[in-house]
C-alpha cells in the first residue's frame, strides 16, 4: 500500500509522519501521472485558494475529481475538506466538488482565534480525539450520503462519504493516528 499526499502546499510532512507510524507508505503528489500507483491519496491542511489555484495549475482538479467518482479513498483534512466540497459558502472557488457538503472559509476565524477541542469520534472508540482548529472551515451543510463522524457544539467537524473522509481540523497536527488509521481501514476494505 502507498498513499499519496497533495503536496503543492500545506501540512505534507506531517501526513507522511503520521502514515510512516502506521508502517505505510506515503509519497508527495504534484502532478496527475504520480498518482499512478497509489491506494489513496490526502488533501492536507493549507491555503485552500492557494491549493486550489495551483491544482488548476497542474491539472489535478479534474484528475482527483476522476478518482473520487470511481471510488478511490481520499482523505482531507481542513483546506482539503474545502476542496472536495460542492460548495463553498460564500466565495467563488474552483474545488474538486465530491463531497455533498457546503463549507464557509476561515469560519472559526482568523490565526489568532485557533484552538484545540475534544472530540467525541465514536468510530475511533471512547477515548476523545484531541482536534487542532488553525482557521478552520464549518461544515455549514451535509447532504444525502454523508456520514457525520463527529460535532463540536453541535457543528459537524468530521464526515464520511464512501471513501472520502474529511475533517474540519488537522488530525495530522497530533501524535494521535487514530484518524489516519481509520482511514487505512477504509482503504484495505474496497
Amino acid at each position: 500500500m502507498k498513499i499519496g499526499v497533495l503536496a503543492l502546499q500545506g501540512a505534507v510532512s506531517e501526513h507522511i509522519k503520521s502514515f510512516a507510524a502506521l508502517g505505510i507508505e506515503a509519497a508527495p503528489v504534484r502532478l496527475p501521472s504520480q498518482v499512478n500507483g497509489l491506494s489513496a491519496l490526502v488533501l492536507p491542511g493549507g491555503e485552500s485558494t492557494t491549493i486550489s489555484r495551483l491544482m488548476k495549475d497542474f491539472a489535478l482538479v479534474e484528475e482527483v475529481r476522476r478518482l473520487a467518482q470511481q471510488g478511490f479513498p481520499i482523505f482531507g483534512t481542513c483546506a482539503g475538506l474545502i476542496l472536495l466540497a460542492k460548495k463553498v459558502v460564500g466565495l467563488e472557488m474552483d474545488t474538486v466538488g465530491v463531497l455533498n457538503i457546503a463549507v464557509r472559509r476561515n469560519a472559526y476565524g482568523r490565526q489568532v482565534d485557533s484552538f484545540e477541542a475534544d472530540l467525541t469520534v465514536d468510530v475511533l472508540g471512547a477515548t476523545p480525539f484531541r482536534g487542532i482548529f488553525i482557521r478552520a472551515p464549518i461544515i455549514e451543510a451535509v447532504g444525502e450520503g454523508v456520514k457525520v463522524l463527529c460535532r463540536l457544539d453541535g457543528v459537524p467537524v468530521a464526515v464520511q462519504q464512501g471513501r472520502i473522509l474529511a475533517c474540519s481540523f488537522h488530525p495530522e497536527l497530533t501524535e494521535d493516528i487514530r484518524f489516519h488509521k481509520y482511514f487505512v481501514d477504509l482503504i484495505v476494505k474496497g
